[in-house]
C-alpha cells in the first residue's frame, strides 16, 4: 500500500462508508434529537482539525447548529476546561490515541454531555470514551500523511448532517453521487502530474478557500508542507485582502479552491485581480469555467457537485497534485521527514 493507491482507493471507501454506516448514523441523529443540543463543541488534531472547520460550516448552514472548536490544552495542560452545558461534543481523529483528544470527550461525559468519536479506529481509547461511534470505514491507512481518512471523515460528516435532517433524499442522493464525482478528478492524474511538475522548485505559496472549501484550503497546505515541504500558508480569501496579499508579486503561485456558489463572485474577483494586476502563478481547483481560464494550472471538477460537498472532491484533486509535486521536488511521499503515523500529544 502506498501514498498513491490510498489517494486511489478513495472512491471505494467512500461507497462503503455509504452503505454500511447509513443506519449508524439513523441511531446516532435519534439520539443526537433526544437530548438538548444547544451547539456542537469538536476537538480534533491535524488533518481532523481540517475535517472539523468543515464541520463548522456544514452542521452550521445545513443544520442550523453552532459549532465551537475546541482549545484541547484547556482540558489537559491548564485543567480549566469551559462549561459544555447542552453541546454535542464530537471527536474526530483518524486514531483515536491522541490523549488530549481524548479527554475532551471524557470531561464532556463528566458535565452530562452527549458525545461522539469519529474515528477509523474503532475499538480506540476514543471511540471506548465516547457514547456514540462513528466508523469512518477507510481501512489500514499505512501512509503517514492522511488522504482516504480525511475523505471519509469528511463523509461522515457530510452523512450526520443529513441524518439529522428530516427530508432529506436529494442529499442522500447527492452523497451517493460523490465517489462518481471524484472518480472523475482522479481520471485527470496525468494532467496533474503534468502541470505539478512545473512547480517542484517552489519553496512557498498561498493557498486560498472560502465557506465550505476554507477546510480545503487548510487541508491542502498541510499536505504541501508534510510532503513537499513548501511553507503553505492558507487563508480565506476574504482574510487574504486584508494584509496577506501584499506578499504576492509577479510569479507568485497561489493555490485556490472555488467552488460555485454564493461565494464564487467574490472569489472570481479577487482570482481576476491576483492574474491581471498582480500577475501571480494560479493553480485553481474548480468547477467554474471563468476561474479555470485564468489560471495557469486549472483542476476541473464537475458542475453538478453541490457546494457542501464540493470539499470531499476538491481535496482529492489537491492530493494528486501535491503527490506529483512532491516527486518532482525530489522527496519520498512515502517517507516525510521527522514526521510518524501516529502522534499522540497532550
Amino acid at each position: 500500500m502506498s501514498l498513491h493507491s490510498e489517494i486511489l482507493e478513495q472512491p471505494d471507501r467512500l461507497e462503503q462508508l455509504l452503505q454500511t454506516q447509513r443506519a449508524n448514523l439513523k441511531e446516532i441523529a435519534s439520539a443526537i434529537h433526544g437530548r438538548r443540543v444547544s451547539f456542537v463543541f469538536v476537538a480534533a488534531r491535524g488533518t481532523s482539525d481540517n475535517a472539523a472547520r468543515y464541520a463548522n460550516y456544514l452542521l452550521g448552514a445545513i443544520n442550523r447548529l453552532p459549532v465551537a472548536l475546541a482549545a484541547p490544552s484547556l482540558f489537559t495542560y491548564y485543567a480549566k476546561p469551559p462549561a459544555l452545558k447542552d453541546a454535542l461534543v464530537v471527536a474526530i481523529s483518524q486514531s483515536g490515541v491522541s490523549p488530549d483528544i481524548v479527554s475532551v470527550v471524557e470531561e464532556g461525559r463528566r458535565q452530562g454531555c452527549l458525545t461522539l468519536a469519529i474515528t477509523n479506529a474503532s475499538q480506540s481509547p476514543l471511540a471506548m470514551a465516547a457514547d456514540l461511534v462513528l466508523d469512518v470505514r477507510a481501512g489500514p491507512e499505512l501512509s503517514i500523511a492522511a488522504t482516504k481518512t480525511y475523505t471519509a471523515e469528511l463523509m461522515s460528516i457530510a452523512m450526520l448532517s443529513a441524518a439529522l435532517e428530516s427530508d432529506t433524499g436529494k442529499v442522500w442522493e447527492h452523497l451517493q453521487g460523490v465517489s462518481s464525482w471524484m472518480r472523475e478528478v482522479l481520471a485527470l492524474e496525468p494532467g496533474i502530474g503534468e502541470a505539478a511538475r512545473r512547480y517542484g522548485s517552489i519553496q512557498r505559496c498561498a493557498v486560498l478557500g472560502r465557506g465550505y472549501n476554507y477546510a480545503t484550503a487548510f487541508e491542502w497546505a498541510l499536505k504541501l508542507k508534510e510532503l513537499a515541504y513548501v511553507g503553505a500558508e492558507a487563508y480565506s480569501s476574504a482574510d487574504f485582502q486584508h494584509g496577506p496579499v501584499a506578499m504576492v508579486g509577479p510569479g507568485f503561485p497561489v493555490m485556490v479552491v472555488l467552488a460555485a456558489g454564493p461565494l464564487a463572485d467574490s472569489m472570481l474577483a479577487l482570482v481576476r485581480h491576483l492574474k491581471q494586476r498582480v500577475r501571480a502563478d494560479l493553480v485553481i481547483i474548480s468547477n467554474e469555467d471563468e476561474a479555470l481560464s485564468l489560471a495557469a494550472a486549472g483542476i476541473r471538477m464537475s458542475p453538478e457537485i453541490p457546494e457542501s460537498l464540493t470539499p470531499i472532491v476538491s481535496i482529492a484533486a489537491a492530493q494528486l497534485f501535491t503527490y506529483h509535486l512532491t516527486l518532482a521536488s525530489g522527496n519520498d511521499p512515502e517517507q516525510p521527514r521527522t514526521l510518524s503515523k501516529v502522534t499522540e500529544t497532550r
